[in-house]
C-alpha cells in the first residue's frame, strides 16, 4: 500500500503540472473563462492531494484500517473529482456530449472529504 501511495502522489504531482501549463498556456485560448476555472480547479485539487499523499506515504505505515480508508479515499476521490472535471472541459472544447460525468465530480469530492475526515478522526484517536 506504501508503494501505490506514493506513486499516486507522483503521478497526480507529474500530471498536475503537465495539465496545470496545457489548460494555462493552449485551454485558455478555447475555453471560457468560467471552464478554465473549473479546470484550474481540477487542477489545484490534484496538485495538493499530491503532496498530502506523498507525506502520507512516508508517514503511515497502512497497516491501519483507517490509513489504509484515508489514502483509498484521497486517492479515489481525486480521480473522480479532478479527471472528470477534466472531462467535461475535454467535452466542451470538442463538443462532445460526457454529461455522464457530471455527477461523479461531487462522488469525488465527497471521498476527498471524507478522507479528510477520517484523518482528523486518526489524529484524535491516535
Amino acid at each position: 500500500m506504501i508503494l501505490i501511495v506514493k506513486v499516486a502522489a507522483a503521478m497526480f504531482g507529474f500530471f498536475g503540472i503537465i495539465f496545470g501549463a496545457f489548460g494555462a498556456h493552449r485551454l485558455k485560448r478555447v475555453l471560457p473563462a468560467e471552464v478554465l476555472n473549473s479546470f484550474e480547479t481540477g487542477v489545484k485539487y490534484q496538485l495538493l492531494h499530491a503532496v498530502v499523499l506523498i507525506v502520507l506515504g512516508f508517514h503511515f505505515e497502512f497497516i491501519d484500517f483507517t490509513e489504509r480508508m484515508i489514502a483509498t479515499c484521497l486517492i479515489i476521490g481525486v480521480l473522480l473529482f479532478s479527471f472528470s472535471i477534466y472531462g467535461l472541459c475535454y467535452a466542451r472544447v470538442k463538443q462532445v456530449n460526457m454529461k455522464f460525468l457530471g455527477p461523479i465530480t461531487p462522488v469525488g469530492g465527497l471521498l476527498m472529504m471524507s478522507g479528510w475526515g477520517l484523518l482528523l478522526y486518526y489524529f484524535i484517536v491516535h
